[in-house]
């Protein structure tokens, strides 16, 4: 029986010896066997789940449709296995299932979350998983038009409808998934592609470029041009179909290895 204690990076390997020592860290210890070697490894993850919202007004606005469920039970599930999670929620998520990563911190529009993404790049991430809904646009300048056909800029804060109808301008977002890599360089990243139009050939191929363009090690493809289930691409090009949330959960936890 090998007897040794090591660290690389942030997980922690336990070869035989003193197992209960070793689950008496702060970090849960999940485990994998060998004949002749016990291997134990916690990796410090980050989950982002939900949407961000833009304001229109000091009373309205922008946001989708994302409830925060999926990335909510991965958090929940990277958890159950012995790892340490921090769970970067949507203030606006409307899943109200138990939160269980030991750090649970709410975000609100997306320069609000690319700050918080920033701030825990000081820590010793080993993965990233990005699967909030970030805005891809925030509120520019508002306009009424005039009787005579003219746009007269707003500037309120809340908008009357006295105004009648209104031209709102969208501005795009910063892509904080661009940013990842500069951020968490030795982590492992893992991006989301959900699109709405197309097929699931569009949808593989936009997860492709999404990989490349960021720098990215992996890519869940999802929504309704993907259809039923999941498509989890990694770096080279493999895809694999995944049909339900428990299986994708194993396979992005099984990924961490």
């Amino acid at each position: 029986m090998i007897h040794a204690v090591g660290t690389t990076g942030s997980a922690r390997y336990y070869a035989g010896g003193d197992i209960a020592g070793a689950m008496s860290l702060s970090c849960k210890i999940s485990s994998r066997f060998s004949s002749d070697f016990h291997y134990f490894q916690c990796v410090i993850c980050l989950v982002t789940a939900g949407p961000t919202y833009e304001p229109l007004d000091g009373a309205r606005r922008l946001t989708n449709f994302s409830t925060g469920q999926l990335g909510t039970e991965l958090a929940n599930y990277l958890t159950a296995h012995g790892h340490e999670v921090t769970l970067l929620i949507g203030q606006q998520a409307s899943y109200c299932g138990e939160r269980r990563a030991q750090h649970v911190e709410t975000f609100t529009t997306t320069s609000d979350l690319s700050g918080r993404l920033e701030a825990n790049s000081g820590k010793s991430i080993g993965a990233v998983f990005h699967a909030a809904a970030v805005s891809d646009f925030s509120f520019g300048k508002v306009w009424s038009r005039g009787a005579d056909g003219g746009l007269n800029e707003i500037k309120s804060g809340k908008v009357s409808t006295r105004h009648g109808t209104l031209l709102a301008e969208l501005v795009p977002t910063k892509k904080i998934i661009a940013s990842l890599r500069g951020w968490f360089p030795e982590a492992r990243l893992t991006g989301w592609k959900y699109e709405v139009d197309g097929i699931r050939s569009d949808v593989v191929r936009a997860g492709e470029k999404q990989i490349a363009e960021c720098r990215l090690d992996a890519c869940v493809a999802n929504g309704p041009a993907y259809g039923d289930g999941f498509g989890l691409l990694k770096k080279g090009g493999l895809c694999t179909h995944i049909d339900n949330k428990a299986a994708l959960f194993e396979s992005l936890e099984r990924s961490l290895y």
